[in-house]
């Protein structure tokens, strides 16, 4: 199935092109392989504040003249570091991309590094980071996140360690850039109201020049297998009591992939992987709403998981019932998982959790920034075709397929359990 153009050109850069003329718009995206997971102890958050170091200014698009003129022309535009992965984007007039293209070509190469801006750029960060830990589900999820990962670098938060965020220097932050920022270890991705042929050939005039990267180091250290469940309690300010479980889940590219997201819409409610939302779907059909919520164990509940390159995790927060303890719900909540583990599941109710997986997937992927989001973000994860076919395998799941994954990924002695104790004072 072809609905789009892909090109590599010989310094290596991936192009992706989708031609859409149902509005005058085009979305242009630019991705780099280079996200938390790289990142070294003592580097931790480095290639966030790369992301934030990119708007500060290049030689022919100084700063002061970048944000007005992207909204001047009728854009918006953004950028976001995730585990596996930086990218970049602007939609904008289709008459006016040319403005976009040129930016993301330019600041692949020609970022300034001010010391004055990367000095100023460290206390906005600092402060975010500060900010998040007021936050109980932040501290929550950080403790659970480097107890469930002592190896592997999805141990870290990407917004990095304040150790490091206090140590690292200009000269460190522009050799990250320098090293990751290649054409070799990028994809443009377009789509929207344009030619191909024309887009293409502009494309080449502006990155065709760009000398190809040496190869970026990877850090390659797998996760070793769980000794046993992990509990832990973190306190802080607040009245409201937290639950978090996180058990393992599999890549993007497993196929037991596309189980695990039926059976987070049959435990609690399907979750969109991505990043603009869309859809809107109720949980109040799943198994954990009906016990957890209608059973007064718990006033809020989310579940869900990330694509992502090696494995992560997939997980449960709770909102404590105020007459309830954090142990109570636990025992309830496992209580469920362990009935889905153990008792077929009816053709019925897996019927329905696919049909909500498949309505909210596709719910995100119809405007034309979110196709531009899905021709790169699939490529990320090696190729469009895993965008493609993402409906039809969640339609091919079984019950019996729920069971299996359920029985593999939902085992207490691979998990870890975060309480989050509030201390009542205010943050």
């Amino acid at each position: 199935m072809t609905d789009h153009t892909e090109i590599t050109l010989e310094n290596g850069l991936r192009i992706l092109l989708k031609e859409i003329h149902t509005a005058p718009l085009i979305s242009h995206w630019v991705w780099y392989r280079i996200g938390s997971k790289d990142e070294p102890t003592g580097r931790t958050g480095i290639s966030h504040w790369v992301e934030h170091m990119q708007f500060k200014g290049t030689p022919l698009f100084p700063a002061n003249v970048l944000d007005k003129a992207i909204s001047r022309e009728g854009g918006v535009w953004n950028a976001f570091t995730f585990l596996d992965w930086t990218t970049y984007f602007e939609t904008m007039p289709a008459s006016k991309i040319d403005l976009a293209l040129q930016l993301e070509a330019d600041r692949m190469q020609n970022s300034l590094f001010d010391a004055a801006e990367v000095e100023s750029e460290r206390t906005v960060i600092i402060a975010e980071r500060e900010g998040s830990e007021n936050e109980p589900l932040f501290l929550l999820g950080e403790a659970i996140q480097s107890a469930a990962f002592k190896v592997h670098p999805y141990h870290h938060e990407v917004i990095g360690d304040t150790a490091d965020l206090l140590s690292m220097t200009r000269d460190d932050l522009y050799q990250h850039y320098k090293t990751y920022y290649a054409p070799n270890n990028a994809i443009v991705a377009l789509a929207g109201d344009f030619d191909t042929r024309e887009m293409l050939a502009r494309l080449r005039e502006l990155y065709e020049s760009i000398p190809r990267g040496q190869t970026p180091p990877r850090l390659n250290r797998p996760e070793p297998p769980q000794k046993g469940e992990v509990r832990l309690s973190v306190e802080g300010p607040g009245e409201t009591t937290y639950l978090q479980v996180a058990y393992r889940s599999p890549a993007a590219t497993d196929t037991d992939f596309f189980p695990m997201a039926v059976l987070d819409s049959l435990l609690a409610g399907p979750s969109n992987i991505n990043m603009f939302g869309g859809g809107g779907i109720s949980n109040k059909t799943s198994r954990l709403y009906k016990r957890l919520i209608g059973g007064e164990m718990a006033v809020g509940l989310s579940g869900g998981g990330a694509a992502t390159l090696d494995p992560f995790l997939y997980g449960f927060t709770l909102t404590i019932h105020p007459k309830r303890s954090p142990e109570e719900t636990l025992a309830v909540l496992d209580e469920e998982l362990a009935r889905v583990c153990k008792e077929p599941v009816s053709e019925q109710e897996i019927s329905r959790a696919i049909k909500q997986a498949r309505a909210i997937f596709a719910y995100g992927s119809e405007n034309i920034t979110n196709q531009a989001f899905w021709l790169g973000f699939a490529e990320m994860l090696g190729g469009y075709d895993w965008f493609q076919t993402y409906l039809d395998k969640l339609a091919c799941v079984t019950p019996q397929d729920v069971q299996r994954v359920a029985q593999a990924y939902l085992q207490p002695a691979s998990r870890v359990v975060g309480i989050y104790q509030p201390t009542g004072s205010a943050a």
